[in-house]
């Protein structure tokens, strides 16, 4: 039972270990952005995260709104 869990244990290491190389091993060492607004791929394409696309669309003044101020 403890041969398993210290060959568990190292597995364990060497396993995070090599997930986290670039932030253990690098001098500005720093896990890679998840946002989808951080992306260049999906930044060309105009696509930005939900928050983002939510405050931008509750800046604009509905079209709705504009032919009520206009009248």
């Amino acid at each position: 039972m403890i041969k398993i869990l210290v060959i568990g244990s190292i597995i364990l290491f060497i396993a995070i270990l090599l997930m986290g190389m670039r932030v253990f091993f690098t001098r500005k060492g720093e896990f890679p952005s998840l946002h989808i607004g951080d992306s260049k791929p999906l930044q060309e394409r105009g696509i930005h995260c939900a928050t983002s696309q939510d405050s931008e669309m509750s800046r604009r003044e509905s079209p709705i709104e504009k032919m009520l101020k206009s009248e």
